[in-house]
């Protein structure tokens, strides 16, 4: 029964596996001849994680190799991962390719994120109704109850503004830049790395590092036309004709220099890449949702092996389920502390099995196992959580679970005391072999087993009577 139950579950994560993504080859739009010269057209939908660098690193060397002269990244982002976004600012400057980052299509943004990948490329564009901005991190909470630093003696302590004068209004303006930021050293840590890097990327482009600097501390936005107005992107295309009629001779700053974009170049064969079936599957588990589940199943998969030894699959599943939980927690921002406490509340669930508690341990693996959930991504990206309702619906099949356990423990209590030399007694029983012992297979164990009469493999017979480790059997 446990096998059977087992292997439909099994069965069950492949196909909802095979709903969610399917795994496709790599595509391409528009066929060219191999080394063909032409514009390769990628793209970044959604949030910025490991799955979008290692989508545009590998596509974009394939691209090169089969003739590409110029890149363009179709981007609609709310913002991503610190680590990703900087992996794949610096693939683009040290491109001897023109990156041209194209948010499209109306609608779209280039928040957080977005808004650094774009002032790094070589031609920041942007399509009427889009926005960029609210570049201002999102991870910066120091540990709580951080003090701010000791002010050398004799300097002229913040004023609150209560104690602030108006007449003072021109020498606060004077003030040094933390006094005006004000938060933990760790957040204007954060902040100004932040602002330096955004600037140095503006100007590298010559384009506006003061605006760029308030998209980090004061998450200003813009639309696209007040963008192109302040110098914030290159182009406004309406659509991708109108933008490539735009970059022909458009001088850009190349790793190696100043170059021109050839007219040439922008009549080119536009060649679209999406993403081969590596990247879709590595997408699938760098998911926070998806590496939730999984790390939830190898744990609880080991559990049931542990439950029913020689059952195998769940032990397969949840070793394969595990070490893939693995891989997307070592690349995703992993609180470890909430990662402890989800093991820590699977293992009390699982030991109120073998130590019947009344439900202390397993009330307390259910309140473990929550908290670990909501502390497990230690991120406020849009898209890089863990759903609350995922959380919750986590939550009551454990909760369920422990209640089932309780029950079950509570039934075996319940039953009449039996001796152990009479505990087979009763018991049906399959042959297994017959020569040149008699064996038989009661729930998973082989036993030796005496008859008197002649059985064959394969038959049903009935435990009479307990020698020892040898079982007296019937013909049932």
């Amino acid at each position: 029964m446990n096998k059977r139950l087992s292997k439909g579950v099994f069965v069950y994560l492949l196909l909802l596996v095979a709903q969610v993504t399917p795994l496709c080859g790599f595509t391409q739009e528009s066929e060219t001849p191999e080394n063909s010269p032409h514009i390769a057209e990628l793209s970044i939908n959604g949030p910025i994680g490991p799955a979008t660098t290692d989508y545009l690193v590998r596509t974009s060397e394939t691209a090169r190799e089969n003739g590409a002269r110029l890149f363009v990244v179709n981007m609609d982002t709310p913002g991503g991962l610190d680590a990703a976004t900087r992996d794949i600012i610096q693939h683009i400057l040290a491109s001897d390719i023109p990156y041209v980052t194209y948010v499209t299509p109306a609608g779209a943004r280039a928040a957080s994120a977005g808004t650094y990948i774009l002032y790094a490329s070589h031609v920041a564009a942007m399509t009427s109704s889009t926005t960029l901005g609210a570049a201002t991190p999102v991870q910066i909470g120091g540990m709580p109850g951080q003090q701010e630093p000791q002010k050398p003696p004799g300097q002229k302590p913040e004023k609150t503004s209560q104690e602030a004068e108006p007449a003072d209004s021109a020498d606060t303006d004077g003030e040094s830049e933390p006094e005006k930021q004000g938060g933990t050293a760790m957040e204007r840590k954060v902040i100004n790395d932040s602002v330096a890097y955004i600037r140095g990327l503006a100007n590298r482009h010559n384009r506006n590092a003061d605006w760029a600097e308030k998209a980090v501390r004061d998450a200003a936005t813009l639309t696209a036309k007040e963008a192109l107005a302040e110098n914030v992107i290159d182009v406004v295309a309406d659509n991708q004709q109108q933008l490539l009629a735009q970059l022909a001779g458009r001088e850009v700053v190349m790793a190696s220099g100043k170059q021109q974009i050839a007219a040439e170049t922008t009549r080119l064969p536009v060649v679209a890449y999406e993403p081969d079936w590596r990247n879709e599957l590595l997408s699938l588990i760098t998911n926070p949702q998806v590496a939730y589940i999984l790390l939830l199943v190898g744990i609880y998969g080991l559990i049931f092996e542990g439950y029913s030894p020689g059952a195998i699959v769940p032990g397969v599943v949840g070793v394969i389920c595990l070490l893939l939980a693995f891989y997307a927690l070592q690349v995703l921002p992993v609180n470890y502390a909430g990662l402890a406490l989800i093991v820590v509340g699977a293992l009390l669930i699982a030991a109120e099995l073998f130590v019947p508690s009344f439900g202390a341990l397993g009330i307390g693996g259910v309140v473990a196992l929550v908290i670990g959930s909501v502390l497990l991504i230690d991120s406020d990206v849009p898209g890089m959580q863990v759903s609350k309702g995922l959380i919750g619906g986590i939550a009551g099949v454990s909760g369920l679970a422990l209640l089932g356990i309780l029950y079950a423990v509570g039934s075996s209590l319940r039953k009449p005391k039996i001796a152990a030399n009479q505990a087979m007694v009763g018991r049906t029983a399959v042959v297994t072999e017959v020569e040149p012992r008699l064996l038989v297979k009661i729930d998973g164990e082989i036993w030796s087993a005496h008859c008197d009469n002649l059985l064959t493999e394969g038959q049903l017979v009935q435990v009479v009577a307990e020698q020892g480790l040898v079982l007296q059997v019937q013909p049932e």
